[in-house]
């Protein structure tokens, strides 16, 4: 039998991670979760003489009280706090020996810094979830049942190999109140999305660390900016708006006007633009910003930053300022056209260790979502050095590579190598399953979180306290039984998922008559119920789980994750939990909110079953129906234009559009 050690008290929220988390989801929405201050995970495991990835655990504001059934060594980690082995004061960065029987007792972080680190000699012997044991709690798996510790909870250690060490000064990261962060411009910056004065303001700026913050991001207090264009087109009313592009952690998302520092819990998938990154030898930074610290992104050259993979004076990470210059590219590495020269290309940098490709102009266009595709697939026969994961959005693809294998110029060249010998986007032809799911229309769960909204975040916004009216308004339909008709007539195509994590699709409809844009909340709402289904711009998307949210509820359905994995359920396959893939195409059938709950329950007890119908998709033939319906697709889209100018001239006279960022009330 491994020796375990015991929790006496868990501390407000501790919860085992290994580094690098959950690797080669991101394209279907899962996270990577892991430690957020990464470096001082790896120094605390390397103290005990773990391999740096070694599960251990990751403590917030203060740490647990375990008791060990065997003599092993710990290393705590991190923010400053009160460390005790059996009521003796021990030091933080330095291996100690608790004896068999012996209490090792971690309190609360005591000045600057939020998280606390705690390695054990030979690691957590916890079940691998899809590759890994990071606990990623929002989806409920990893760690100990996907969950916070609680008392009374015994984690098994593994076997003790290697030889603990002592760390040198210059491998301690400096933790202050003040914070200059190292980022690289990109992927969405000046001229396009922000203005000139925009980007001066965020570099020059002390932003202030929002309270509520988390493990998903971090929400910055700042100012508002004055953006460079008028609002999002078909991705929303907002400037902020864009289609649903890939994300990667480190990412200042402006979710509206705020701005958020994805993080390693965050979304893989979004509609909001990017102007920079946090380098990966700097993202150890997010996950000791304390409510109300001050921070300073100071942009930096990519080729020049810090590898993530070494330790003391090479990573910079003793020394408290950043200093340096930018790229000064606004974070385009390339710009171009397809082959056969119909499509633009361009190419941006999203930190140091992604690039981010976009076909053509910011536009819905199912031709653009096959380039991307044709791309990916081509990509993945490549064998590309130092791949990571390929995750397709709208009309992008985000390449991830390893920054300690390759460089950002090795694979924009081999992607654009790649790029140019595709063959034309018209040939796609893809598996493409019918999925018909049941829709509970305007559902109580998505009412409370309209509620909820206006009583935590905002009364006063145009789409309160109906959404479905707004929707309405929106797109100039007569009546809301109008809205109805539109979404249960309409095929649904997923084009990406993970658009709010595990497995959730975004998916616009093949008829562009059932195509009804809204824009997304600002600020986002802070709760939304699992499976709900939204509209925001010209998509459609279901919740996979419970969390924050922007799109326009239509109601809710069934789950899309099978949250038994790896037990089944009926209408998931085997061999992973989630149950929709690219291309399937979406159609609803009306149930009642009781009805619904049945179903949920039934899914839930892995008694459910979906309605699945093989198929294929034909983009060629998809084109030759559009050409047909043109004078109809015409009239209707007129419509639908026109009213979404009424609404944002309506905007306009409100004051909507230079509302400042609401930030002491607003998450994202």
């Amino acid at each position: 039998m491994s020796a375990t050690c015991t929790v006496l008290r868990p501390g407000p929220l501790t919860t085992v991670q290994d580094w690098p988390g959950r690797v080669g989801y991101w394209k279907i929405g899962v996270p990577p979760s892991g430690p957020m201050d990464d470096l001082s995970f790896r120094l605390a495991n390397l103290a005990v003489g773990n391999a740096e990835g070694a599960a251990g655990l990751e403590a917030t504001m203060a740490g647990p009280r375990l008791r060990f059934d065997a003599e092993t060594t710990v290393a705590v980690t991190g923010a400053a706090a009160a460390v005790t082995v059996d009521g003796r004061p021990v030091p933080q960065w330095t291996p100690v020996t608790v004896p068999a029987g012996g209490i090792l007792d971690v309190g609360a972080v005591t000045g600057a810094g939020l998280r606390l680190y705690i390695a054990v000699a030979g690691g957590l012997d916890v079940d691998p979830y899809l590759g890994s044991g990071a606990t990623f709690t929002l989806g409920k798996f990893g760690g100990v049942s996907g969950r916070v510790l609680a008392d009374g909870d015994a984690l098994p250690l593994g076997t003790s190999t290697g030889t603990p060490r002592r760390l040198t000064a210059e491998e301690i990261p400096a933790i202050g109140h003040d914070w200059t962060v190292a980022v690289t411009e990109g992927p969405h910056g000046a001229p396009e999305f922000f203005t000139r004065n925009d980007i001066d303001t965020l570099y020059g700026t002390a932003y202030t660390v929002h309270h509520n913050s988390d493990r998903t991001g971090i929400r910055l207090i700042g100012p508002k900016p004055a953006w460079a264009r008028p609002d999002g087109g078909e991705a929303g009313l907002h400037p902020s708006n864009i289609h649903d592009t890939p994300y990667t952690v480190g990412a200042l998302d402006f979710t509206g006007d705020t701005p958020i520092l994805l993080g390693p819990d965050g979304p893989s998938l979004g509609g909001f633009v990017c102007p920079v990154t946090v380098v990966t030898a700097d993202r150890w930074k997010m996950g000791q910003l304390a409510p109300g610290d001050r921070l300073r992104l100071v942009p930096v050259r990519a080729a020049t930053v810090a590898s993530p993979k070494v330790f003391g004076p090479a990573r910079r990470a003793a020394v408290p300022v950043v200093g340096g210059i930018g790229d000064g590219d606004d974070g385009v590495l390339h710009r171009g056209a397809t082959a056969d020269g119909t499509t633009s290309v361009t190419v941006r940098r999203s930190g140091d260790d992604n690039i981010l490709v976009e076909y053509g102009t910011m536009s819905l266009d199912l031709v653009l979502r096959a380039r991307v595709h044709a791309l990916q697939t081509a990509l993945e026969r490549t064998g590309l050095r130092g791949l990571v994961d390929l995750t397709p959005g709208i009309r992008s693809l985000q390449v991830k590579f390893d920054p300690t294998v390759t460089s950002t110029g090795s694979v924009l060249g081999a992607v654009l190598e790649t790029e140019a010998a595709l063959p034309a986007a018209d040939r796609l032809v893809v598996p493409s399953r019918t999925v018909r799911l049941p829709l509970s229309w305007d559902d109580p769960a998505t009412r409370l979180a309209t509620e909820r909204y206006m009583h935590g975040v905002r009364a006063d916004a145009p789409w309160c306290p109906w959404n479905i009216e707004f929707i309405r308004r929106m797109n100039g339909l007569d009546s809301v039984d109008d809205v109805y008709k539109t979404v249960y007539d309409a095929s649904y195509l997923v084009l990406g998922l993970g658009d709010v994590y595990l497995g959730a699709p975004v998916a616009t409809p093949l008829d562009p008559r059932h195509r009804l844009v809204t824009t997304k909340y600002n600020p986002a709402r802070t709760w939304t119920p699992e499976n709900a289904v939204g509209i925001g711009g010209a998509y459609l998307c279901v919740y996979g789980m419970e969390g924050p949210g922007g799109y326009q509820f239509v109601g809710r359905t069934t789950q899309v994750w099978n949250h038994r994995f790896p037990e089944g359920a009926g209408g998931f396959e085997p061999e992973h939990p989630w149950l929709l893939r690219f291309f399937d195409r979406i159609s609803w059938y009306p149930v009642s909110a009781e009805e619904l709950l049945d179903l949920r329950a039934d899914t839930a007890a892995g008694r459910g079953l979906v309605d699945i119908t093989e198929g294929e998709f034909s983009l060629a033939e998809h084109l030759a129906f559009l050409d047909r319906e043109a004078d109809s697709i015409g009239v209707v889209r007129a419509k639908m234009e026109a009213a979404r100018d009424e609404e944002r001239a309506r905007w306009e006279a409100d004051g909507e559009l230079s509302r400042g960022t609401r930030l002491g009330t607003a998450a994202a």
